[in-house]
């Protein structure tokens, strides 16, 4: 079998960014679906992989060659309460390949065993969710959403408890990125500059690298078009949404992806009729992340990403807060341009 090709990146970011961990084997591993085009489009060994040895990897009962399994470390608002620990409770990163165009990809198991962050939950997931994300980030695809991508589904011969016992299953994902507002918000709960420094110039290189072309790295200024370059993707994302009439369900902060793509995919849906207030969260009992609710969400969540930007944009804070503001009343113009665009 030939080999992942892979080239990881995130791991030399350093221990304070991710826990080394190893996903939990299963008893019974069985390919259900298997993305050929994406995985071809990666440079992936699609027949290889889809097989009985594919299962084994994207089950993590066994490790590919060159893969470096980790679980990334973040915060995140959560229905607005900012929780400073969250991380990967029952996810990892795989590691990254190179895809067409150069562009860096992770691949992520979601599903595959306890993690450091998994505080009380088991780190597994019901193979219901596991078919709804495979399905509903694939048709997000297919509409031109910018989204995680579904790269392989596996059932686990194993049961999980939830209100009931429920078949297993595992994921994986694929994502220019998987850095959240919720990663800059750890490090930035923890005053740690140095590691916010290091993040943003780790999504500057590997998701806008236009940026340092045009700025300069030494060049302060180039945080400030940082945080403008994920304010377009993310109203041009969310405009895209309310076009399709496609509800979140989760817009925390952990779950807004810093290169605007659509992620964490849990109890969304697509409007079978009209309603502006719609909401399809069972927890979501004020209605914060309704249909109607999800631009100006969008624009909180971002808020909370500039918070975190403002030590690296200017030393004079009054300065920096200003620049941010400026920067952040540009959404609303950039999501009704994208919006009327599209419609």
């Amino acid at each position: 079998m030939k080999p992942i090709p892979f080239n990881n990146t995130y791991i030399d970011l350093g221990e304070r960014f991710y826990v080394k961990t190893r996903p939990e084997p299963v008893s019974a591993p069985a390919m259900l679906r298997f993305n050929t085009e994406l995985a071809e489009s990666l440079g992936l060994p699609a027949a290889d992989l889809d097989s009985p040895i594919g299962a084994e990897f994207f089950s993590g009962n066994r490790i590919p060659e060159g893969a470096e399994p980790l679980a990334m470390a973040y915060a995140g608002h959560q229905f607005g309460g900012f929780v400073p620990q969250l991380g990967d409770g029952r996810a990892l990163l795989l590691g990254e390949v190179k895809g067409e165009n150069n562009q860096s990809y992770s691949i992520h198991l979601k599903g595959s065993g306890k993690t450091a962050f998994s505080r009380n939950g088991d780190g597994r997931a019901a193979l219901g969710p596991v078919i709804r994300e495979y399905i509903v980030s694939e048709a997000m695809a297919a509409l031109g959403v910018p989204t995680t991508r579904a790269l392989a589904a596996v059932t686990t011969g194993e049961d999980v408890a939830r209100e009931r016992l429920l078949p297993g299953g595992v994921i994986t994902r694929v994502a220019s990125s998987f850095v959240r507002v919720g990663t800059f918000e750890y490090f930035a709960a923890r005053e740690d500059i140095d590691a916010t420094r290091t993040l943003a110039d780790y999504v500057i290189s590997n998701n806008y690298p236009a940026l340092k072309v045009k700025q300069g790295n030494d060049d302060a200024s180039i945080y400030l078009e940082l945080l403008q370059a994920v304010v377009d993707k993310q109203a041009a994302l969310i405009a895209r949404w309310m076009q399709l009439g496609f509800i979140h369900g989760v817009m925390n902060t952990d779950n807004m992806s810093i290169a605007g793509e659509t992620i964490d995919y849990g109890p969304c849906a697509f409007m079978d009729s009209f309603a502006h207030e719609q909401v399809f969260s069972s927890i979501d009992r004020q209605g914060r992340y309704a249909y109607s609710n999800q631009p100006s969400i969008g624009l909180w969540n971002l808020t909370r990403l500039a918070e975190t930007l403002l030590p690296l944009i200017s030393d004079d804070t009054d300065l920096a807060v200003e620049q941010a503001k400026s920067v952040l009343q540009s959404f609303v113009d950039r999501y009704q341009q994208s919006w009327l665009q599209g419609m």
